[in-house]
């Protein structure tokens, strides 16, 4: 059984899109898709360098493009869908709740709102890797900081303010190591929640079908056959947990055996790696992935 997944922010580098572009087709697709953003996601992609690619606006969509552009060349035809966070409106895309245009236009909608909310207060996040899980928790809590990650394989995300973080440094769990993010603010947590209101009124313009594989939500990890019920949770997520640990746990209970990340991959199949043993994964980062990809489908 085969899983394609979808990586969130963070994933970028500069660059990673400049080999794709020999791809036939790929760079039309891009162009049409910088119209419906409003970012030219060919320069984004190639010339950009990593402040500017760092940039809500510019990485989530740049994101969601990427994914979708690496699924129509692999064309591969999975039997369950999920995405990390802003991966999520790459998922609903290909399982058909959403078309194409109109996911990336959500995100184009998401993405300026949480960089707003982003400057409201000073936010970070970091990664915290290892220890007791209900020791972390227990730290987070402790702290007023928000597990906004939860992400299996021994890693949670902790977002909040600068001085909580910094709190958390000097109070760290037993046998945790830290590693503060790059990234723009405290996404998924109660810092978001300006978004959300602005996210729900532009996914209300839209009319999403049922999915037509299993796709599954980062609210719970399970499955959601209501293409509306997946948008409502899309909205909901910018200011909730993402819970990915328990989309792994999905993932095994439905007996996946193999993973696929999408461009840019590498971040969930390396969880897989550690929360999924035994399941096959190939993570596309260049074209030449896609020989290896194809040879897993088959």
């Amino acid at each position: 059984m085969l899983v394609l997944v979808a990586p969130g922010q963070g994933a970028q580098t500069p660059g990673f899109l400049a080999p794709w572009l020999e791809l036939p087709g790929l760079a039309d697709s891009l162009g049409a898709w910088s119209e419906v953003v409003g970012i030219d996601l060919v320069a984004c992609g190639t010339t950009a360098g990593a402040d500017e690619i760092r940039d809500t606006a510019v990485a989530q969509p740049l994101l969601v493009a990427a994914a979708l552009a690496s699924a129509e060349a692999l064309g591969a035809a999975p039997d369950v869908l999920a995405g990390h966070s802003v991966g999520e409106f790459a998922a609903a895309a290909l399982a058909g709740v959403l078309t194409r245009e109109q996911a990336l236009a959500l995100v184009r909608e998401r993405a300026q709102a949480m960089a707003k909310a982003a400057v409201v207060t000073e936010t970070g996040m970091t990664a915290v890797l290892g220890g007791a899980e209900d020791e972390v928790l227990a730290a987070l809590e402790r702290h007023g900081l928000t597990p906004a990650n939860i992400n299996g394989a021994g890693q949670i995300v902790a977002g909040g303010t600068m001085e909580e973080l910094a709190a958390l440094k000097d109070d760290a769990p037993a046998r945790a190591r830290l590693i503060p993010l790059s990234v723009a603010g405290a996404f998924h947590t109660r810092h978001m929640a300006p978004a959300v209101e602005r996210l729900r009124e532009a996914a209300s313009t839209v009319d999403p079908a049922d999915p037509a594989v299993t796709l599954l939500s980062n609210s719970d990890g399970k499955p959601v056959g209501s293409g509306a019920e997946f948008v409502e949770r899309l909205v909901k997520q910018v200011s909730s947990p993402v819970r990915w640990g328990a989309c792994m746990e999905t993932m095994a209970g439905l007996g996946v055996t193999k993973m696929i990340e999408l461009l840019p991959g590498g971040t969930l199949t390396g969880l897989a790696r550690r929360g999924l043993r035994g399941v096959q994964t190939v993570a596309l980062k260049t074209p030449d992935d896609l020989d290896a990809a194809r040879e897993l489908i088959k």
